[in-house]
């Protein structure tokens, strides 16, 4: 049990106050815990009061006479007096409030070879791994057994995951949960890494580390062979004049087109009607089309895609350590395409794919086909993101004018669409009287999306992003890939809307 020494300054009655009560439960589910006074079991087993408080009939409190001190430690209770740990004081301010402990030795990072047991766990250097995650005390895991409240989360393979009062990855620091990493990235990066940084993956790491972060990076066509065109990508600090990133400072740009909007360079805009035509071609994702029998899905009731060739394909693959924590990741997207009205529901649309190598075997499942840019309606339809999000009203396609869609596909009418400031400056929003409508506009877009995959802690994953044309390579269309994240929760695959108000 806890126990507070108070200084002979507090009266009779306070000390009465804080002792135990009969009044209370027999604190049957913690025996010998006194509720009234321990500030660890405060009121009720495991309330534990906040730094600087303490429990005065079993009410946390902060309130203090001026002057008055008590005994104090922050480090796990089992860990005082082991070791180098000890506690300190903590004095009642002149403003009636308690100020910090001082004195006190916490538990801290073992390092090993200099006869010190900085851990408190009655043990000098040990190398041990007594939370079993995998991480010794001289591997760096700054909390293995009492230094912490979740020993088995905290190791050097962590993310600081926010919010937890934790210093989740031992790097000192706690609840520095994002670095920016892609201040003044160049749209043609230096290093294919970069197009990561871009998505806000900040970590970089090496096949034979722990660490979390990417290990590699590659520009690839569809099929994953090299040789995708090099205006097809990009880095950005905006798209448009409507556009800022969800995250950092900026984000990666995928196309069949050129991976710009008006007024952008290296590359620069090609007209999105006009059509960039990038002369590429490869074979469509081999696991993803083996999945569907050797034919590209498409939305419900929507004829399938020409041909065996992706045209002017182009593919950002990732090869990812996850995180010794993390069961899911999430990322935002934004796609554009000219192909809208006239082509939704048609042979012709672009395609964009999320495909996830995972080992994850748990519940709820990744998709069959790996392909996360997919979206699951109240009726269990299943929409691939693109502009037949468009079609039956999903409700995920916003940045648009409403209208008839499909003239020149499967002709329908569309009702979500909620603004076009997303396509301003973006070269979408371009006025373009087409077979629908005579207000068309050059294109449409989905608006911020939320993709989302389950994963398993400490595996290495292949994150493969692409985007196509099907049929021919008129009509251009771009995704914006952005805001990366991990999470110690398990996710429901797929992509749903997501991103600030519209």
């Amino acid at each position: 049990m806890r126990s507070f020494v108070i200084s002979m300054s507090l009266s009779l009655g306070v000390l009465v106050a804080c002792g135990p009560s009969a009044a209370r439960d027999d604190n049957a589910s913690c025996p010998g815990v006194d509720t009234d006074s321990d500030v660890y079991n405060c009121g009720a087993c495991g309330h534990v009061c906040s730094a600087g408080q303490l429990c005065v009939q079993g009410e946390c409190s902060s309130d203090c006479d001026p002057g008055q001190t008590v005994e104090c430690y922050e480090g796990a209770p089992q860990t005082e007096g082991v070791g180098p740990c000890r506690g300190g004081q903590r004095l009642c301010l002149p403003s009636g409030q308690w100020g910090p402990c001082l004195g006190q030795i916490v538990p801290a990072q073992e390092i090993c070879g200099n006869g010190i047991d900085e851990n408190c766990s009655g043990e000098a250097d040990e190398n041990l791994d007594r939370d079993g995650d995998g991480f010794t005390t001289c591997d760096g895991d700054c909390c293995d057994d009492g230094e912490c409240s979740a020993p088995a989360l905290v190791n050097p393979g962590a993310f600081d995951a926010a919010g937890n009062g934790l210093d989740d990855d031992c790097d000192g620091a706690i609840d520095n949960t994002q670095t920016v990493c892609d201040m003044d990235l160049p749209s043609r990066p230096a290093t294919t890494v970069d197009y990561a940084r871009a998505m806000d993956i900040c970590n970089t790491t090496t096949e034979s580390s722990r660490r979390w972060g990417v290990i590699s990076a590659s520009i690839l066509k569809a099929d994953g062979q090299p040789g995708a065109h090099a205006d097809a990508s990009s880095i950005r600090p905006n798209f448009g004049i409507g556009l800022p990133p969800q995250a950092g400072m900026s984000f990666t740009l995928l196309s069949s087109g050129h991976a710009a909007a008006p007024g952008q360079i290296n590359p620069g805009h090609i007209d999105w009607e006009d059509s960039a035509r990038n002369g590429v071609t490869s074979g469509f994702p081999a696991d993803f089309i083996g999945a569907h029998g050797g034919t590209l899905p498409n939305a419900p009731g929507c004829p399938s895609p020409f041909g065996t060739q992706a045209q002017d394909p182009v593919m950002l693959s990732l090869r990812i350590r996850v995180p010794s924590n993390a069961k899911s990741f999430s990322f935002s997207s934004n796609f554009f395409s000219a192909e809208y009205p006239e082509y939704v529901c048609s042979p012709y649309n672009d395609f964009f794919v999320v495909l996830l190598d995972s080992t994850w075997n748990g519940t709820p499942a990744n998709p069959t086909d790996k392909n996360l840019a997919f979206y699951r309606d109240q009726a269990n339809m299943v929409y691939p993101v693109g502009i037949n999000l468009a079609h039956g009203n999903t409700g995920l396609f916003t940045q648009c004018r409403n209208g008839t869609t499909g003239c020149l596909g499967e002709e329908g009418t569309i009702s979500t669409c909620v603004s076009t400031a997303q396509l301003a400056g973006t070269g979408f929003d371009t006025p373009s009287s087409g077979y629908c409508d005579g207000d068309s506009l050059q294109g449409g877009g989905t608006g911020w999306l939320v993709t989302s995959g389950n994963v398993t802690p400490g595996e290495v994953i292949t994150l493969r992003i692409a985007i196509w044309d099907t049929s021919d390579q008129n009509l251009d269309s771009v995704v914006i890939l952005d805001n990366f994240q991990w999470s110690v929760e398990v996710s429901d695959p797929g992509t749903v809307i997501g991103g600030p108000p519209l």
